[in-house]
């Protein structure tokens, strides 16, 4: 074999680039990369140092899932321009995995935060936060809505959202304080979902930044008018006045089946007295 000495067995040429000699054979026989030479007498296939380039590349575009049909085309094909637009198309799909990735990271995140504050929490404790402005998006409901009619509403309110999935925000339910002074304590007005903050927050609600009572209460089945109590309590207790709405969250919703097990938080935003005047 002429210029043997330059060539690489499929073996070496396998193990240059750490993938299966198999894989080599593979590629031959579906026409996608072929070897340098194959000695007539025994089959054996060659590979030249200089092919090196082009295998990587097909690699490349394997890791990037593109199908080997359009692989094939590609290095049929192959120049300076289109592989500029493969780069191109590659780098915005890679983009848009990294806002996936980091989404269900920011996910799990959540979820391991509510998992600690079940872990460490106290259903009798009561505590006064600051929270920064929080987007959501909300759909009104009553007393009279079908269940299946608000899942619906909230379908419809995050279809061009940036949530792609619920699992990637909060949610929850929404009851005004009036209907809380009134004692409605089922009187739930709105259903939400927190987002990113956006260019479009002059059409949602927004939680307002501020002082916030938190407080908890198991099984949301039932009305919370005990826990309600302990905040309006608190409240007159301490000379804050409370305003806007309740927002309610179930902290534990991925690992139950009953509402009766549901571990739900509250937010109230709470003022000093001396301060609204």
């Amino acid at each position: 074999m002429k210029n043997q000495e330059k060539l690489l067995t499929i073996g070496q040429f396998a193990k240059l680039h750490k993938i299966n000699k198999k894989t080599l054979m593979w590629y031959d026989e579906i026409d996608l990369f072929h070897p340098a030479h194959i000695d007539p007498d025994n089959g054996y296939r060659y590979y030249s140092y200089y092919q090196s380039a082009i295998l990587e590349t097909i690699l490349l575009l394997r890791e990037l899932d593109i199908p080997l049909g359009e692989i094939r085309q590609f290095m049929k094909n192959r120049s300076a321009s289109t592989m500029h637009q493969v780069v191109q198309e590659q780098m915005k799909e890679i983009d848009r995995r990294i806002d996936d990735l980091n989404a269900i990271r920011n996910a799990l995140q959540m979820h391991e935060q509510a998992l600690q504050t079940i872990a460490a929490l106290d259903l009798s404790a009561l505590s006064v936060i600051k929270k920064e402005k929080q987007p959501l998006i909300t759909v009104a409901i009553d007393q009279d809505t079908p269940f299946h009619t608000q899942v619906e509403m909230i379908t419809a309110q995050t279809a061009n959202s940036p949530i792609h999935h619920l699992h990637e925000a909060r949610y929850g339910t929404m009851i005004a304080i009036e209907h809380l002074k009134n004692k409605d304590f089922s009187k739930y007005t709105q259903l939400f979902i927190e987002i990113p903050a956006s260019d479009h927050e002059k059409e949602m609600h927004i939680q307002p930044a501020g002082t916030y009572i938190r407080a908890y209460y198991k099984d949301a089945s039932r009305p919370a008018e005990r826990c309600y109590e302990r905040i309006f309590d608190f409240a007159s207790q301490n000379g804050l006045e409370l305003s806007g709405y309740a927002y309610e969250i179930i902290l534990n919703d991925n690992v139950i089946d009953r509402l009766e097990d549901a571990i739900v938080q509250v937010e109230i935003r709470a003022e000093k007295t001396e301060e609204r005047f």
